[in-house]
């Protein structure tokens, strides 16, 4: 899978991750790229107030496929999902809000797939419901746009507004065909 992009939180910015002893978790993640024309499948949510790819950590013993399907099936109760390509790969380093870690090296794989475009029932965790986290198809434009306003002027985001945002950009300019 290619390399798109390695994200340092500003937090962390001045250390030197090979040569410290900071006690890092790695956390892989399968991300979905679900695209209907310049709809894209996304996840709403209502206390960041951003949009965010569909996806989720990879459970133990599970592939990234696997975790892609399941993460998929769970958060937009997708149907039929086939068609499964490699995008790429967004890797970043955070802080960690747990006592056992100082920081988080996430690595999120992102894939390309196809499902029908009616979704059934969701099946999401305690904290997404109080997230109010919710799945909606919208224009990926119009997602880019409303998460750069948020960026701007919310001080309430989440961290992974940055990823999603660069994440949707790359995406329109790579999968999306314009009618000019």
């Amino acid at each position: 899978m290619r390399f798109l992009k390695l994200s340092v939180h500003p937090d962390l910015s001045n250390i030197d991750f090979n040569t410290t002893d900071l006690a890092i978790f790695q956390r892989d993640a399968a991300r979905a790229i679900v695209l209907h024309g310049e709809d894209i499948l996304m996840l709403y949510t209502e206390r960041y107030h951003d949009y965010t790819l569909p996806g989720g950590g990879i459970d133990a013993g599970e592939d990234k496929v696997e975790g892609l399907i399941r993460e998929l099936q769970e958060e937009t109760g997708a149907r039929n999902i086939r068609d499964i390509k490699a995008f790429g790969q967004y890797d970043e380093y955070r802080p960690w809000y747990k006592s056992d870690h100082d920081v988080v090296y996430m690595k999120s794989y992102c894939y390309v797939c196809t499902i029908d475009k009616e979704l059934g029932a969701t099946r999401f965790e305690d904290y997404e419901i109080k997230n109010g986290m919710k799945p909606v198809w919208i224009n990926i434009f119009d997602a880019i746009a409303h998460n750069e306003e948020t960026i701007k002027h919310s001080e309430k985001k989440g961290m992974s507004i940055e990823r999603e945002t660069f994440l949707l950009k790359l995406i329109a300019e790579e999968l999306i065909t314009v009618n000019a």
